[in-house]
């Protein structure tokens, strides 16, 4: 049983249904990547395990989302859940204010106000997220000075700075350059000892690079999910194979 499991997930904008009967277990300590073409349900999915989709007016979930055992959708304080399963989303989007501000932001919020402790987080979440050497003596400094792959893992920063559990990833390279994707994906090895990844990704190459597990969307539906290797290398379901290999999506 892994940290987070979904028991016929299904999910509806209006009548329109975008995720069915999606039964998926997420390991610890892992990272999970979610394939498959644009609008076939990856994002919504992921939007699903911390509540995301509760913002849009029209959605309807049915089935359960199970967080360490508790339905998140049941009995479940959303704020606490937000602050153990994280978000980074596509394109990075630090606050307008100083590097250091941008981290010690969620840590206030949950009612750290002791500087030496809040040195420490803001310290600690950089170096997670593989940034300090390249800030540190410029946290006063406005964080919209920093380069894109620099933002996005100050955004990552941020995440760890309330100390989640699960990092939910939404494409978080899309926007970045060669150079700072990898910088990225070496720091997604380095964080699933501490953290549980799942990310949605377009990019073949890097989901077999990177990830431990992986689950192929289609229309809504999972087609087939398992061990990376399996799913790259042996698929089961000739959809997967046709869309690994490249002859559609």
């Amino acid at each position: 049983m892994g940290i987070m499991q979904t028991n016929n997930l299904d999910l509806y904008y209006g009548n329109t249904q975008a995720l069915k009967k999606i039964n998926l277990d997420i390991e610890k300590n892992a990272v999970t990547a979610l394939i498959g073409p644009s609008g076939c349900g990856k994002s919504t999915f992921l939007r699903t395990l911390n509540r995301m989709n509760d913002l849009i007016e029209s959605v309807k979930i049915e089935g359960e989302v199970f967080f360490e055992g508790q339905d998140i959708y049941k009995d479940c304080d959303v704020i606490e859940l937000r602050k153990r399963v994280g978000m980074v989303f596509q394109k990075p989007n630090p606050f307008p204010m100083s590097i250091y501000d941008n981290i010690a932001y969620g840590p206030r919020i949950h009612g750290i106000k002791d500087k030496s402790k809040l040195d420490a987080l803001v310290e600690n979440s950089l170096k997670g997220a593989a940034l300090w050497e390249e800030v540190n003596d410029r946290l006063n400094k406005s964080a919209l000075g920093l380069s894109g792959g620099q933002q996005q893992r100050l955004c990552i920063a941020r995440t760890l700075a309330v100390e989640p559990e699960v990092l939910l990833m939404d494409e978080p390279t899309s926007a970045l350059d060669p150079i700072s994707t990898l910088k990225i994906e070496e720091l997604m090895d380095e964080l699933k000892k501490k953290y549980t990844i799942i990310i949605v990704t377009h990019n073949m190459q890097q989901a077999g690079r990177i990830s431990d597990y992986t689950a192929f969307f289609l229309n809504g539906e999972i087609v087939e999910d398992g061990k990376t290797e399996g799913i790259f290398y042996k698929p089961k379901d000739k959809r997967t194979e046709d869309y690994i290999t490249g002859r559609f999506g």
